[in-house]
């Protein structure tokens, strides 16, 4: 797998959380009750997920190849925190420091603008604000929020939203892109306060590391 493979899907690993906020919180006009519904159910799940102190959770991510990553993911405002088998990337803002377990190497970069729309939750938000239709089903304890894009353009044309009835957390995120399905499960998400220094990359913890500059 090589270091673009790696660092999208360490990257991923953050948009369950992305896209279930980024569903919520954006303006959409919608047509009939079912819609409106929806939508209500989903500010409720943003109020859970946009905790100013910090939110976590943890995750499993399914690809189309039925490939698998676990892991732990934190956020805090556009600061990221992921930790997977795979590696550990933090993002403090403005520095993304990526360090892959097999290597014993961390890469350090400035994302761009453009990259910022992976790992940055608010510019990504700027990508949903329009665009989609919703459908809403109840099943057992989750409501089931169903998505489909009006713009045949856009990168994600279907998703699919579950949020837990009592909690109003997320539980599952499965979106398409081009013909690929993309699963998220996500358990124990949990507002708690977060401490800046976890967004950041510290070589006292990876003393043998090689640290390769990017910027």
């Amino acid at each position: 797998m090589g270091m673009k493979e790696i660092i999208k899907t360490l990257t991923s690993s953050r948009l369950m959380t992305v896209m279930a906020l980024s569903l919520v919180i954006c303006q959409l006009s919608f047509s009939h009750a079912g819609a409106q519904s929806a939508r209500s159910i989903l500010d409720k799940t943003a109020a859970v997920l946009s905790n100013k102190d910090g939110v976590t959770a943890n995750f499993t991510m399914t690809n189309s190849q039925k490939l698998q990553v676990s892991g732990t993911v934190a956020v805090k405002g556009i600061k990221l925190y992921a930790k997977t088998q795979v590696g550990i990337i933090w993002f403090d803002g403005k520095t993304q420091w990526t360090y892959l377990t097999k290597n014993d190497e961390v890469s350090v970069t400035t994302p761009t603008a453009v990259q910022l729309q992976t790992i940055n939750p608010y510019t990504f938000i700027n990508m949903y604000r329009d665009g989609y239709k919703y459908t809403l089903n109840k099943s057992g304890s989750e409501y089931k929020v169903h998505l489909t894009a009006t713009d045949p353009k856009r990168k994600i044309q279907e998703m699919f939203v579950n949020v837990d009835k009592k909690t109003y957390a997320p539980t599952q995120v499965k979106l398409l892109q081009g013909n690929k399905w993309t699963l998220f499960d996500i358990s124990g998400v949990k507002q708690q306060k977060l401490n800046d220094g976890m967004f950041r990359f510290s070589s006292k913890d990876f003393p043998n590391a090689e640290v390769i500059d990017l910027r």
